[in-house]
């Protein structure tokens, strides 16, 4: 599971359909079309990223490119919707504030969002000469569980992870619960979506399935990484989908800040303080055939085959709130009235 600062590096070399990129902030809402389709609000807030045609039902019959006009994506190309809950501070009188994201390393002046892979042969293997089968309209999956308080439980999803970021190019140790000291640089989580629930093998025909995992499969034998077969019930193999967010949590690092009982003070917008809550949601929406060309091709950032934009149009992108409530200031609950609920880490 680990990632050294060498593999890090590693991806700053050109390779085959390796596709690394960022997405700017679209809106910050709790709206979930993927859990909770019509509902808003949802039960709790998400950061969102992507097409401007996000709306609180995402018809799957729907042309998600056409009824965009701007993605917040580096990649114009590309109008899915990518989404993660969001992150906030406890403070030691009980009181929350919503801790903002920043861009990855190597993508200076995007407005928060995160950075998203698309991969052939996994993140650890550089060839990447696998062929792939771009998922098709319509399609979208999640992966991990909003339920989950132990580590028993979240190790079903043991590549949802975060790394306690000493500078910006800081991979290792990646561990399954908040980290448990001040962290210099941020937090970084990772969600990856091919894992034991929710891997890289599709059934080819199912663009969604009722827990939006079951759609997928592990591969037969093997791995992804190390190019396992799909079963015959899961025939088709499909990019490996990954994102990392970076939350700024510097702000808050001042230990006399934290909770009195040794906890530490970070906790979902859902109310895991734990951490093994993690999880995100993807709704496929490139237009035309640009994700297979890319897959097809030799692209590592700069993709010859995909169309960019620059940061300013990234950041431009966006789209009004839905649900009106404080989401940027002290609140005394979590949108939704969720209050942290963990088992206690201490760090002394």
């Amino acid at each position: 599971m680990k990632r050294s600062n060498a593999v890090f590096l590693a991806l700053c070399v050109p390779t085959h359909a390796l596709l690394r990129f960022q997405c700017a902030q679209l809106v910050i809402d709790r709206l979930d079309p993927l859990v909770t389709p019509g509902m808003a609000p949802s039960p709790h807030l998400h950061q969102i990223l992507g097409g401007n045609s996000f709306n609180t039902t995402m018809d799957p019959t729907k042309d998600m490119p056409g009824e965009s006009t701007c993605t917040s994506c580096s990649f114009s190309e590309d109008f899915s919707n990518y989404w993660t809950a969001t992150l906030y501070f406890k403070a030691k009188n009980g009181t929350y504030k919503r801790v903002t994201q920043k861009p990855n390393a190597g993508f200076d002046g995007v407005n928060g969002g995160m950075t998203v892979y698309y991969m052939q042969d996994g993140l650890y293997n550089f060839n990447q000469v696998s062929k792939v089968t771009a998922f098709t309209p319509g399609f979208r999956m999640f992966i991990g569980d909003v339920n989950a308080k132990t580590k028993e439980e979240a190790e079903r999803f043991r590549q949802l992870t975060f790394t306690c970021l000493q500078t910006i190019g800081t991979r290792d140790p990646q561990i399954l619960d908040f980290p448990s000291e001040p962290c210099p640089a941020g937090i970084m989580t990772a969600v990856r979506f091919p894992t034991q629930a929710s891997p890289t093998c599709w059934d080819g025909k199912n663009l969604d399935s009722p827990d939006h995992m079951a759609h997928m499969s592990y591969p037969e034998t093997g791995s992804f990484e190390s190019g396992g077969p799909c079963p015959a019930t899961h025939p088709v193999r499909v990019p490996q989908l990954f994102y990392e967010v970076v939350w700024d949590t510097a702000p808050f690092n001042n230990r006399d800040d934290w909770p009195t009982d040794g906890s530490q003070p970070f906790v979902w917008s859902f109310g895991d303080a734990t951490g093994y809550g993690n999880h995100g949601d993807y709704m496929f929406g490139w237009k035309d055939d640009a994700l297979q060309r890319a897959m097809d091709s030799p692209c590592y950032v700069n993709c010859p085959t995909l169309k960019t934009q620059d940061v300013a149009a990234m950041n431009k992108c966006t789209i009004e709130r839905r649900v009106d409530e404080d989401i940027d200031g002290w609140v005394t609950a979590l949108p939704g009235g969720h209050q942290a609920s963990y088992v206690k880490k201490r760090w002394d």
